[in-house]
């Protein structure tokens, strides 16, 4: 019996503890909600690792020039509105790129500002 409740109270303090662990919205500074306000809806449904991510660009924004602070703002909606699955796939997009050597890298980079140019 003794060995039943203390695995329910390890699983509440667990629960606790992770709950603890993660920022709710209404606890981020004004600046930190300003820098992420695209991902307000959603920002209690993220785990600690991806809140922990985006509190560093929240870190950075301040820094940033207006034009770039946009460019953010832009960025984080448009991730906003992606499913989880197309998150997934970006995330490895992502991942796979950083694996390209340099001057590839920069030979896709030119395709894809040509491609955008394009379309305007």
């Amino acid at each position: 019996m003794k060995r039943i409740y203390l695995t329910i109270l390890l699983c509440l303090l667990t629960t606790a503890l992770a709950r603890a662990a993660t920022n709710d919205w209404q606890q981020l500074t004004p600046q930190q909600q300003k820098a992420l306000s695209p991902l307000a809806q959603q920002w209690n449904s993220f785990d600690i690792t991806q809140q922990k991510r985006l509190l560093a660009v929240a870190k950075r924004y301040q820094q940033l020039k207006p034009v770039e602070q946009q460019r953010v703002q832009q960025r984080l909606s448009a991730w906003s509105k992606l499913t989880p699955s197309q998150r997934e796939a970006a995330r490895a997009k992502y991942q796979a790129f950083n694996k390209v050597p340099e001057e590839k890298k920069q030979a896709v980079k030119a395709m894809v500002k040509q491609e955008q140019a394009n379309k305007h």
